[in-house]
């Protein structure tokens, strides 16, 4: 066992016990609650305006194998390395070393505030539906009312862990039945004409060819399934270790159900050009040409509720991570405070501070739900392929396997989970890469800083090894090269 392994699990151990306290239901109500947010309200435009109904089918199941191995493998770990907790950071540091532990942590947690900003777009853009003032999400006074949510779900978490996740359980519930209901209704009116009608999409050479569309269709798919792992963030504080893979492989198959639902059965409802050119959330619009203008009301509240529920769910996750990073020293330590509720009050301040900032940027950049929803799925690509990578590599080596156990299966798995997130940077627009590249340019700076930090507290000799020395500037080269590339307008932030 290494000594990244063995860090990890003497900080949540030093936690008091009432900490450890989310059971079966709440970690799989953490999962779904993360997974559905405000994406599959608008699955139905997001997913026409680029393909056909063939891509989209072939989108799903990519996607479904490479999310499905990804969930197996975070199911997997939580078994077979149970002293590893806080999810896909703990993974690639303990197969990759302190640097590359700390980019894995450092990308998801900016995947999961940018999310939250996103979030507080769509919110305010839903509620338009009944105030217009709101517009898109990003008028001045829907900046206001997102501020407002914002630090009231912040106070919420600062009064202890658990009562926000039982907050988040009830939300998810509420949060579903609109979706079953959308699906029910759609089912009775599916037309099979109207779904096959143009099935490849190559009538319309704006589309492109298949593989096009297909490409076109991934960081969709990805961000309606990010918070997958959620479960396996918070492990530390699980009552049952075995209740985490439980939530996982839950929240994912019951996710799934509903997305490729949502999609799939909205095309043989309105056909893939009028859905391409449909307002947002676009669910709304389909359930209205079955049953009438109630259906458009019920779905906008519908995604006020679930993104509500999201809301809470990510600012738990995001101000986690930083706080057991920071608890093993690669983050600075103001980042490890905790309260007597037992939240992590100090990433949590900080984290909602930068959320606040960036939703006022939004008013000014005028930045749109989309462009965030990009940026924050490019973001969390290192932490899956990380976390692939890993149980691919212990799994090889047989590290943590029986004499006898099989460990075949496990190859499988961590091979297909890796190889679907390497597919997701090559589909990923080129755009949105450059502008992650300057987010972990910027890591670098807050590693230098925590290792000083905590150089003369863990005895390390060195801030970075050669091989960290090397990756660290050609982040930095990247992040340089991508900032000019902004500056000179080469690409736009919005």
């Amino acid at each position: 066992m290494t000594i990244a392994e063995i860090q990890p699990v003497t900080r949540i151990a030093q936690r008091p016990e009432e900490a450890r306290s989310l059971g079966k239901g709440l970690l799989t109500a953490l999962v779904v609650g993360s997974m559905i947010g405000a994406g599959v309200f608008s699955l139905p435009q997001n997913m026409a305006a680029k393909a056909g109904p063939l891509a989209i089918l072939i989108g799903w199941t990519i996607t479904g194998i490479g999310m499905l191995a990804l969930a197996f493998v975070y199911q997997s770990l939580s078994l077979r390395k149970p002293k590893l907790n806080s999810g896909p950071y703990a993974y690639a540091r303990a197969g990759f070393g302190d640097f590359i532990g700390f980019n894995s942590a450092w990308g998801y947690w900016l995947s999961a505030w940018i999310g939250n900003v996103s979030y507080a777009v769509v919110l305010f853009g839903a509620l338009s539906y009944f105030l217009p003032a709101f517009g898109e999400g990003n008028t001045w006074q829907a900046i206001l009312g997102a501020s407002v949510v914002l630090w009231l779900i912040h106070f919420l978490i600062l009064g202890g862990v658990r009562t926000a996740a039982i907050t988040n359980f009830v939300t998810t519930i509420a949060k579903i039945a609109p979706i079953i209901l959308f699906l029910a209704l759609v089912l009775l009116a599916f037309r099979l004409d109207v779904f096959t009608a143009d099935f490849s999409g190559l009538a319309k050479p704006e589309l492109g060819g298949i593989l096009q569309q297909v490409k076109s269709t991934m960081l969709v798919t990805l961000w309606v399934f990010i918070g997958v792992e959620g479960a396996s963030v918070v492990s530390g504080r699980a009552i049952n270790r075995r209740d985490v893979g439980f939530a996982t492989m839950a929240g994912f198959l019951v996710c799934l159900a509903l997305y490729a639902g949502v999609s799939l059965l909205s095309l043989g409802i309105i056909s893939q050009a009028e859905l391409a050119g449909m307002k947002n959330p676009s669910m709304a619009g389909v359930l209205a040409a079955v049953v009438g203008p109630w259906g458009a009301v019920l779905i906008n509240l519908a995604l006020v509720v679930s993104v509500l529920g999201a809301f809470l769910s990510w600012t738990l996750i995001a101000a986690e991570i930083p706080f057991v990073v920071a608890r093993d020293g690669l983050m600075p330590r103001l980042f490890a405070r905790e309260n007597a509720s037992g939240s992590p009050s100090g990433s949590l301040w900080i984290t909602n501070v930068l959320v606040q900032i960036v939703l006022i940027v939004t008013y000014f950049a005028n930045s749109t739900y989309q462009a965030l929803f990009s940026i924050a799925s490019v973001a969390i690509l290192v932490p899956y392929v990380l976390s692939g990578a890993y149980a691919l590599k212990i799994a090889i080596s047989r590290d943590g396997y029986g004499p006898g156990e099989d460990s075949g299966r496990d190859i499988l798995k961590g091979l297909i989970a890796t190889l679907y997130g390497c597919w997701l940077v090559y589909a990923a627009d080129t755009k949105y890469l450059f502008l992650c590249a300057m987010l972990y340019a910027a890591g670098v700076l807050v590693f230098f800083w925590a290792r000083q930090e905590h150089l003369g507290r863990n005895g390390a000799k060195r801030l970075f090894t050669p091989f960290e020395t090397a990756l660290a500037c050609a982040l930095v080269l990247a992040g340089a090269t991508a900032g000019w590339l902004v500056f000179n307008g080469t690409i736009a932030l919005s």
